[in-house]
């Protein structure tokens, strides 16, 4: 059954979608580009001039670009041979050591910053162990964190993101022919060989997509350098430059340049390998290629994921210790424990309401990427749609488009009269926006998914029956995929509840604070229980994204990393 033209109904629907993404994500981009290039109503390149020549800017953007390339470096590292062991071995807990691997993704840089600088500042327990067990001198403790924090940043984000590219590269291993393999070592290639030139260049456009994702999130981590301290990165400098849009366009000229920078990633991305043809002519069973690990295989895969995990688990705890912490300072461990701090968040007023806050946000916004990401998959699957790969595109690109960079253009484009959609005066519109428009993409790659599993001729046979197109949808296509909305729509969920960058930049008082934002509040603060409240509120988070991405897994499986991709 071909997929049958545009209704007036779908064309309504199309122009629609168009709109939304022409306000709410064109705009502000374009608003941007015209404040960055303008200077006395003439174009020009001046602010960018003056971007390179200040000395500040200049080692915020080296700064950034090392970091961002060092944790996509590290995170390649650790996530090819897990990510390989994983579709190559078959072995007795299997499930339990995927799911440890997907583990840090449910503590955001953010929030582990706390607990690692609790666990390896200068006088933190990992030191003051070392100093009493006298493998140390307390004069001269080691700088775990390196350079103001530098190292402990690269370290966060590689544990955050090493996940994302894990699922990727599990996706791409997965859906490798294994007769491909067989053919190979049939004809003589050793393992490396095989490695070479068959599985590195398959593999290779699904790595690259997580790539560019692990290095925009890294480069654009605003969260993360604030707790640390550390100011002279893009993202924070970008974040000081709110506060003063109308007077100084380097903020603006920053915004772009990084807008740019992942347009241009985001495109390679897309276009990387058109070029290079690496196919197979069947997908076979990636259970057929598994081979099952000996007792000793096992034992060393069990050792490599453990040595992975308690690194990687590192912050968890220490967030998890500092939840519990009356009274830790210049102590191994807490020497006053408490579980007040958890009560504290419903009698606090403000860390009630920052709770009760994100349950808003993040609802409401995972209920209109319900609505658009059906709509959307719908269209691109269902109807010939005109300009269909552009709208595609506007649906994934918000998946690479930073949310430090969309939170900026909100600021910069609806700072005006109307007071619901200032977010000065009123957020909750633009937060919502901004929560759903960052993570629609994974609704829409989840229903992309279900509608085209659903055989078309299913809705074939209601047509005839005299079925419309809408009670087609209603009673027929959407109880089939019902499974892979409820994972989009779980994910988008969980990560609008744990969303960093938009809620610094978007919530400017306290009565509108999601909680990160409230995170960051209560860890400037005098008060010495305000960092052990900080880590219940993350603590708090932790367990509804994990529980979240528990769901999603079940539901999804190996598809669950499909969702991390860009093309």
């Amino acid at each position: 059954m071909k997929r049958p033209p545009l209704t007036l109904p779908s064309v309504g629907l199309a122009l629609c979608l168009f709109a939304f993404f022409g306000v709410f994500l064109v705009y502000p981009s374009g608003l941007m580009l015209k404040e960055a290039f303008l200077l006395d109503g003439h174009v020009s390149t001046r602010n960018f001039e003056l971007l390179f020549q200040s000395p500040l800017h200049l080692e915020s953007l080296r700064n950034s670009f090392l970091i961002a390339l060092l944790t996509t470096a590290l995170a390649t590292a650790a996530a090819l041979p897990l990510a390989w062991i994983t579709s190559r071995f078959s072995f007795r807990g299997k499930t339990l050591f995927g799911a440890l691997l997907l583990m840090p993704l449910i503590l955001p840089p953010f929030v582990g910053a706390i607990g690692l600088k609790q666990l390896f500042a200068r006088f933190g327990s990992i030191n003051l162990l070392l100093v009493q067990l006298g493998l140390q001198s307390p004069h001269h403790p080691i700088d775990w964190l390196g350079g103001g924090g530098f190292a402990g940043m690269v370290l966060l984000q590689t544990f955050s993101l090493c996940p994302i590219l894990y699922l990727n590269l599990t996706a791409a291993l997965g859906g490798i022919d294994p007769s491909l393999h067989e053919a190979a070592t049939n004809l003589g290639a050793d393992g490396w060989r095989r490695f070479r030139t068959i599985t590195l260049p398959l593999i290779m456009p699904g790595y690259f997509a997580g790539a560019i994702l692990v290095f925009i999130a890294a480069f654009t981590d605003l969260g993360t350098p604030l707790v640390f301290g550390f100011s002279r990165v893009v993202p924070v400098q970008i974040f000081d430059a709110v506060s003063d849009l109308r007077a100084n366009p380097m903020g603006y000229a920053l915004v772009v340049l990084v807008l740019l920078l992942t347009l241009l990633l985001f495109t390679l991305g897309k276009l990387a390998w058109t070029g290079r043809r690496y196919e197979m002519f069947s997908r076979g069973h990636s259970g057929a290629a598994e081979t099952a690990a000996s007792p000793a295989q096992t034992l060393w895969i069990w050792l490599l994921a453990g040595g992975w995990g308690a690194i990687a688990v590192l912050p968890h705890v220490g967030v998890l210790l500092q939840s519990f912490s009356n009274h830790w300072v210049m102590t191994v461990a807490p020497d006053q424990v408490t579980t007040e701090h958890y009560r504290a968040l419903w009698a606090h007023d403000l860390t009630a309401s920052s709770v009760r806050n994100s349950l808003l946000y993040s609802g409401c916004s995972a209920t209109l990427d319900l609505f658009l990401g059906v709509a959307i998959a719908w269209l691109l699957t269902r109807r010939r749609v005109p300009f269909s790969g552009l709208l595609d595109s506007l649906a994934m690109l918000p998946l690479a488009l930073p949310g430090l960079i969309l939170a900026f253009g909100y600021v910069a484009g609806f700072d005006g009269p109307v007071a619901w959609l200032n977010p000065r005066t009123n957020p909750v519109f633009l937060l919502i926006i901004s929560y759903s428009v960052r993570r629609l993409p994974y609704i829409v790659r989840s229903a992309c998914a279900g509608f085209e599993q659903t055989s078309l001729t299913l809705e074939e046979a209601a047509a005839n029956l005299g079925a419309g197109p809408m009670r087609t949808l209603r009673t027929i296509t959407l109880p089939l995929i019902f499974a892979h909305l409820i994972a989009g729509t779980v994910l988008t969920f969980a990560f609008a509840m744990l969303e960093v960058s938009d809620g610094l930049i978007l919530a400017m008082k306290d009565n509108f604070f999601p909680i990160t934002k409230m995170i960051y509040s209560l860890m400037g603060r005098i008060d010495a229980n305000a960092p052990s409240i900080a880590s219940a509120l993350g603590i708090l988070g932790m367990a509804i994204l994990g529980a979240s991405l528990l769901i999603a897994n079940r539901l999804m499986g190996k598809k669950l990393g499909q969702l991390f991709r860009t093309n």
